[in-house]
């Protein structure tokens, strides 16, 4: 309990987000020892002011409320961890999970869709996902109104569904769903990112769909705008290497316009649950997606030490690094070779620099520099 409790207070260290979780995990021997490493990390990355680290007091309330929810906590380095969920580069680093946590290891598929679905959208959802439960696959959604709560109401019909929330476990959203989540937990499970108590804010949702698509093999959109969420999990869907469907509706329904978009783009064509079962592969590796991603090559992860024999090299200075940044995204092999730094020595100067604010690591390999404040 004592390393869960360090763990905890590394996930929820502001700077420290999911690929710095892992990356100080290898690098140092424990959660606790990463804990005391941080000042200094955050200082020689250029912080000035003080680095908040939560106390154990506040790690084990956490514990406490999650518990209050009947939800466990996983790890992505410990066991019960979701495995296809840890092939994403951002996997996050603890999920609360209300039910059955061994439902996050069933052969899935994600249901989305339209909030404002129209009747025929949401019968449709709904009988689809009874159809795929009765066939033994876990149907995931996120528990939004329209095409979400359908497709859950689908499933628990014939087999079980993981629901996928936006804030708290504790903070039911939408709150007419407080029923649909408590039926969810009893026969499948609900999964939270965010600690117990958040109340969910709109840039949490895309953070919750990453965790939509990646519990799953596939992804089905019913019913979306140009500009739906459902949308946002089908693209994070297909670059994690996870099947894409679309149901085709009427052009002349804006509700239907990403769906369709998303078949001109090659997502494939399904209008029934034999289509997706037809299309769905047995496992992660039928799509060609590599073992789990904690250790990875070409992870951005810190590189093994030069032999013996090889001359040192210059530590070199965050400036050499933060010169060569701007706001947008910059692949972590171009500052490599623009430094002219070793990779080992690029890797700890944005260790130090996330840590103390100042880039943000983003998932393949990349990094954006974020406004100075704070520091």
């Amino acid at each position: 309990m004592s390393e869960d409790l360090d763990r905890l207070r590394l996930v929820r260290t502001a700077g420290v987000g999911p690929l710095t979780y892992r990356r100080l995990l290898r690098r140092y021997a424990s959660a606790a020892a990463a804990l005391d490493a941080l000042p200094g990390l955050a200082r020689a990355g250029g912080r000035s002011g003080p680095l908040t680290i939560p106390s154990r007091e506040d790690a084990e309330r956490e514990f406490e409320r999650a518990g209050l929810a009947r939800a466990a906590m996983l790890f992505v380095d410990g066991p019960g961890y979701p495995t296809l969920l840890a092939l994403l580069d951002d996997a996050p680093s603890v999920l609360c999970v209300q039910g059955h946590p061994d439902m996050l290891e069933r052969r899935a598929v994600a249901m989305v869709g339209s909030r404002n679905a129209s009747a025929n959208g949401q019968r449709l959802a709904e009988a689809m996902a009874e159809e795929l439960a009765a066939a033994g696959l876990v149907v995931v959604s996120g528990m939004a109104r329209g095409i979400d709560a359908a497709a859950h109401r689908g499933a628990l019909r014939a087999g079980a569904t993981v629901a996928c929330v936006a804030g708290g476990i504790d903070v039911p959203y939408p709150p007419e769903h407080a029923d649909l989540q408590a039926e969810i937990a009893r026969g499948g499970a609900v999964v939270a990112e965010a600690p117990p108590g958040t109340a969910p804010q709109s840039r949490h949702f895309p953070r919750r769909n990453r965790i939509i698509a990646g519990l799953s093999l596939g992804v089905v959109v019913v019913e979306a705008a140009l500009r739906s969420g459902s949308l946002i999990t089908a693209r994070q869907a297909q670059e994690a290497g996870r099947e894409v469907y679309a149901v085709p509706g009427s052009p002349l329904d804006p509700r239907s316009r990403g769906a369709n978009d998303l078949i001109r783009q090659g997502a494939a064509l399904v209008e029934t649950a034999a289509d997706v079962l037809a299309e769905l592969p047995e496992h992660p590796g039928a799509t060609g997606m590599c073992g789990p991603q904690f250790g990875r090559p070409g992870m951005l992860l810190e590189h093994p030490s030069p032999p013996p024999e090889a001359p040192a090299a210059s530590p070199g200075t965050p400036a050499q690094v933060l010169d060569l940044m701007g706001p947008s995204a910059t692949s972590v092999d171009e500052l490599i070779r623009r430094s002219q730094l070793s990779p080992g020595a690029v890797l700890s100067i944005l260790l130090s620099l996330e840590v103390a604010g100042r880039v943000e690591i983003l998932p393949g390999n990349m990094v954006a520099l974020l406004a100075e404040a704070g520091h």
